[in-house]
């Protein structure tokens, strides 16, 4: 081993002869570092190339600057990265403004930036030509998307400014062509934060529900004036291209003049060159549609007449065509007189033929046939002879059963009692009186006895009468029933 190397190479460290810069640590070199390069470059303004592009959850936004040669990093906190005025990409040149600092924790330095610009209409339109591609990827330019316009709409909604010149025009438009109800929803049309209130504005208009407290428009207009790219470029922001495309109401573009496209015009329903294009397209001219409408009715009218004349003239021509009806009645009626001379022809026959059957069977009719019949009867019942006992038992039975009933009838009989001294009373139409009350009501009434009845007026006051001795009655035999003697002759036979 060399001796000089060893020599200089030493284990501990030691301070030298005239040594008086002690050693610094590594924190106070990058904060000197830190201090020189934030004092040195306290503001800068860099042009460069975005890449690496990324919105952390906290909001910050970080990046590079890059060029052909070297890159820069950077880094732009939430507050000013949610003021920018578009949405960075990959590869889009950028002017930023902001201050040159270190980052002791990995040794390297970076820029904090304050403010963002596109570098020129270049890199704006750059820009615009990437989002347009990566919007018309998501299908959000297709025609299929595209509903139709109203042709009458009754509630429009306009999203632009209340101050510009744009709605005044749109009103004096839509009051000139066909009054319709407008709903205005103000907004910022350029600069910070417009974007985020046009978004707002097209889903506060689709979101609203039917029958609310206000009424939902059945369409609407974005309209602003015309300007540069830059002016217009709120709507090219992707949130408000976005919120074109989901609206559930049709949505007429009408951003600019007729030369300046935005992405807006792509995503919408309809495009209008002007917004007092945009006006013309929502409503019909009120007077021309009347004037069409009036038309039609005249045309509907002609033309009805012409289907009543075409149908009479056929009517006609199909008249002649047919024949009288009285040619069409007179074969029916040769019909009806033949069965008619046919029914009286065979009525006589039949007349004829029941005469004939008569006549045949007049014979047998005549008296001695009949006396003849009913000796030969009288001879057949002679020869039936039955036997008194079988004949006689039913009839003791039966006359048993009328014995039965015939007292039956006598104790269930209303005229029963009377024969034991007691009366009936009725009223005068016959009705029975049955109590004090119907006695009183009646006024007279007439007592029924059981040889005849008289009549009698009924008072409020009993009568008294004298006692007497009872009178007895005389016992009455129950009548008895009357035998029919037997014919003398034998062949009829009692029925009791």
């Amino acid at each position: 081993m060399d001796d000089s190397l060893s020599l200089d190479a030493k284990l501990l460290a030691e301070s030298g002869a005239g040594d008086n810069a002690a050693p610094l640590s590594v924190s106070e070199i990058s904060g000197t570092l830190k201090r020189v390069v934030e004092d040195r470059f306290g503001y800068v303004r860099i042009r460069g190339e975005i890449s690496g592009y990324k919105r952390a959850a906290s909001g910050h936004v970080y990046l590079a600057l890059k060029d052909d040669k070297a890159v820069l990093d950077g880094v732009m906190w939430k507050g000013n990265a949610g003021r920018l005025p578009f949405q960075p990409e990959d590869g889009i040149e950028v002017v930023v403004s902001g201050k040159l600092t270190t980052y002791p924790g990995r040794s390297k330095y970076q820029v904090v930036i304050d403010k963002m610009e596109l570098a020129g209409e270049g890199a704006l339109m750059q820009l615009f030509e990437k989002l347009k591609a990566k919007l018309q990827g998501e299908g959000l330019f297709d025609q299929d998307r595209k509903r139709p316009i109203p042709f009458l709409p009754k509630t429009i909604g306009v999203v632009t400014s209340p101050t510009g010149s744009v709605i005044r025009d749109i009103l004096h438009r839509l009051a000139d062509r066909c009054p319709s109800h407008v709903v205005v929803w103000p907004v910022l049309v350029q600069g910070e934060g417009a974007s985020k209130q046009i978004a707002r504005a097209i889903n506060g208009f689709s979101g609203m529900e039917l029958g609310g407290t206000l009424t939902k428009p059945d369409l609407i207009i974005v309209a602003r004036g015309g300007g540069s790219i830059e002016d217009l470029w709120s709507f090219n922001e992707e949130e408000v291209v976005r919120a074109v495309a989901d609206c559930s109401i049709p949505v007429i573009s009408a951003v600019g003049h007729e030369t300046d496209t935005t992405l807006c015009d792509f995503a919408a329903d309809l495009r209008a060159p002007t917004p007092t294009a945009a006006a013309e397209m929502a409503v019909p001219v009120r007077a021309e549609w009347l004037a069409s409408l009036s038309e039609t009715k005249a045309r509907m009218a002609r033309s009805v007449q012409r289907g009543f004349a075409t149908a009479q003239e056929r009517l006609e021509a199909q008249r002649r065509l047919m024949p009288a009806l009285i040619d069409l009645l007179r074969p029916h009626q040769q019909g009806v007189d033949e069965l008619s001379d046919g029914m009286k022809y065979a009525m006589g026959q039949n007349v004829a033929q029941a005469r004939s059957r008569f006549s045949a069977s007049e014979g047998a009719l005549r008296p001695a046939m009949l006396r003849q019949r009913l000796d030969t009867a009288r001879n057949r019942l002679d020869r039936f002879d039955l036997p008194v006992a079988l004949v006689k038992r039913p009839l003791d039975d039966a006359r048993g059963r009328l014995d039965s009933l015939w007292r039956l009838a006598q104790q269930v009989s209303p005229d029963g009692p009377l024969k034991r001294g007691y009366a009936r009373i009725s009223a005068v139409d016959g009705s029975f009186v049955g109590s004090r009350d119907e006695a009183q009501r009646a006024g007279a009434v007439n007592l029924h006895f059981h040889d005849g009845k008289v009549g009698a007026q009924i008072t409020d006051e009993p009568v008294a009468s004298p006692k007497t001795a009872p009178k007895t009655h005389k016992s009455r035999k129950k009548p008895k029933l009357a035998r029919v003697k037997k014919p003398a002759d034998d062949r009829q036979q009692d029925l009791f």
